[in-house]
């Protein structure tokens, strides 16, 4: 990147000194000002430790085996669900990688510089790399795949995020392998939109809407066989860009089979335990049942990992009856969350507060959190018409065992308030199909590293103010996005948590979403497999995984 460094990282720094900042907060934020992870380390004053595993040690070839569903798959950038990314994460790749610190690094990218205010990404891309086919990465692939993300009729979320900011006619190709963006309003969180899980990077001369038909990416696997609701075969290619620990090109593996074994998670465990499959992939499976079955297993491995995971309770704002912010808060007000956490959770995680930020993102201003009151719900039903109560459908996921735990247990605490919840339970993959369009229902949103990416995706409007892909609630408030487009352009940690104080308090007030908990989750493993990252978005990076015999 050379040798300017972003006025703000001095900032960031200063803020660090007085003790404003965490230094992981520090490197956080300055990495995203283009300073390099090594840089901001030395800066922060800690000694970067290797991670990487022991030459010696790492044994070449095999085939590993992960239970995962294996979904329907076209256009990667209109991707809702994390399972199918894992599995082709594999074969195409990001220009960024966030890792399991939330800090966010170049990856097909070299390096990135911003101007002083925000407003101009000149992404640097690494020469010397090829797709699968032999093609080389230019400039023309990015610049193309960012224009596929902006196309109405992909419907991605990553124009629901970025559009607020950017569009086509902000993304220049200034050679052939550099790219600038030039932001209609200032934006922090660039580098980690890039990893959002549908910005994978497509090659333009072959892809025509159907990756499955042309699987031509630049990662360290090939795609063989893709079969909706049987299996997914990734294998080994030879001239992958980057090297391992023993100095030879990744990845260590010959194969990856990704098996589709449904939703019920009994299979899953006594496959684990008879060594029929190596991982679980809980991208879009529940975890807690297996790691209360495994947990105790001398041939597992356990990765605990800290997450911004919740299950939301997600009410269409413009459909009755929820479209009254009475009957949205008098449903809220329903959730008894310890209760809800500990049965529906076994106490794995932290109590939600009916906003979608997260204590564990750098932004979160503490709110207060609303009591269990069944009465004063009902009072609000009362005021809203309904004084005989509400008979209300909510519709669940089977695949996820706290989704329908935690819809039982409101079904059972809004009984007081009036409400008779019908909970209408449909296999993972057909609530996904519908997932923006029913008027109630729980909805699994993964991890994101800061609290602006989640709100952007889901509580906002496009430039004709339409709500975007991804807001299934169609809540869009004029204050809220005014003051999260404020948030957006703020890099000061206090004054940006000052922001966020109004924006939580105002989605707890009238939003349309309640959450009763955020959870913990784990990666699971037979003991052989090693070089396992767990990862709190649930993405699996199979590149330097190995098998020890």
């Amino acid at each position: 990147m050379g040798t300017k460094i972003h006025k703000g990282v001095k900032e960031l720094k200063n803020q660090l000194d007085k003790g404003k900042l965490s230094r992981r907060e520090f490197i956080r934020y300055a990495s995203l000002l283009g300073l390099s992870a090594v840089a901001s380390t030395q800066m922060a004053g800690l000694i970067l430790k290797p991670t990487q595993a022991h030459a010696a040690a790492i044994q070449r070839g095999g085939i590993m085996k992960i239970a995962s569903p294996v979904q329907k798959v076209t256009h990667l950038s209109n991707l809702s669900w994390i399972s199918p990314t894992n599995q082709l994460r594999n074969v195409v790749e990001y220009l960024t990688y966030t890792d399991a610190d939330n800090v966010t690094h170049p990856y097909l990218l070299e390096n990135w510089e911003v101007s002083d205010d925000l407003k101009t990404w000149t992404l640097n891309l690494r020469q010397g790399i090829k797709f699968n086919n032999g093609d080389d990465f230019t400039a023309d692939d990015v610049v193309f795949t960012m224009n596929e993300w902006f196309k109405e009729d992909v419907g991605s979320s990553m124009k629901g995020m970025m559009g607020t900011y950017l569009d086509t006619t902000g993304i220049e190709k200034v050679n052939s392998h550099q790219v600038k963006l030039h932001l209609k309003m200032p934006e922090i969180g660039v580098p980690e939109h890039l990893f959002h899980y549908p910005a994978m990077i497509f090659n333009h001369r072959t892809f025509e809407g159907d990756f499955i038909k042309a699987p031509h990416g630049t990662g360290p696997y090939t795609l063989q066989k893709y079969l909706e609701g049987e299996t997914c075969v990734i294998k080994r290619r030879n001239d992958y860009w980057r090297k391992g620990a023993d100095g030879k090109l990744l990845p260590y593996l010959d194969e990856v089979q990704f098996i589709d074994m449904g939703t019920e998670m009994a299979p899953m465990i006594a496959g684990i335990k008879s060594g029929d499959i190596d991982m679980i992939d809980f991208g879009d499976l529940g975890a807690t049942d297996a790691y209360l079955a495994l947990k105790e297993d001398p041939n597992v491995s356990i990765y605990p990992i800290n997450t911004n995971q919740t299950r939301v309770v997600r009410m269409r704002v413009d459909l009755k009856p929820w479209s009254d912010n009475r009957v949205r808060q008098a449903l809220k007000l329903c959730q008894n969350r310890e209760k809800t956490l500990g049965l529906a959770f076994y106490g794995e995680g932290l109590i939600g507060q009916d906003i979608h930020v997260s204590p564990k993102h750098p932004e979160y201003a503490p709110i207060e959190t609303p009591k269990y009151d069944p009465e004063r719900a009902k009072q609000l039903l009362k005021e809203a018409g309904y004084p005989n109560g509400l008979d209300v459908n909510i519709a669940v996921g089977n695949g996820w065992t706290e989704i329908i735990r935690y819809a039982e247990i409101l079904k059972q605490d809004a009984a007081p308030a009036g409400f008779n919840i019908n909970i209408q339970t449909m296999p993972n993959s057909q609530y996904w199909e519908k997932w923006t369009e029913v008027d109630l229902g729980i909805t699994v949103w993964s991890h994101r590293p800061l609290g602006t990416m989640v709100l952007n995706l889901a509580y906002t409007a496009d430039s004709e103010g339409n709500p975007v892909a991804w807001n299934e609630t169609r809540w869009v408030d004029k204050e809220f996005s005014e003051l999260l487009t404020k948030a957006n352009a703020t890099f000061d940690i206090e004054k940006r948590r000052k922001i966020f104080a109004k924006l939580e308090k105002i989605q707890q007030d009238r939003g349309s979403i309640g959450n009763a908990f955020w959870i913990n989750t784990w990666f699971i493993t037979s003991k052989k497999m090693q070089g396992v990252k767990a990862h709190p978005s649930g993405y699996s990076k199979l590149d330097d995984v190995w098998i020890k015999s």
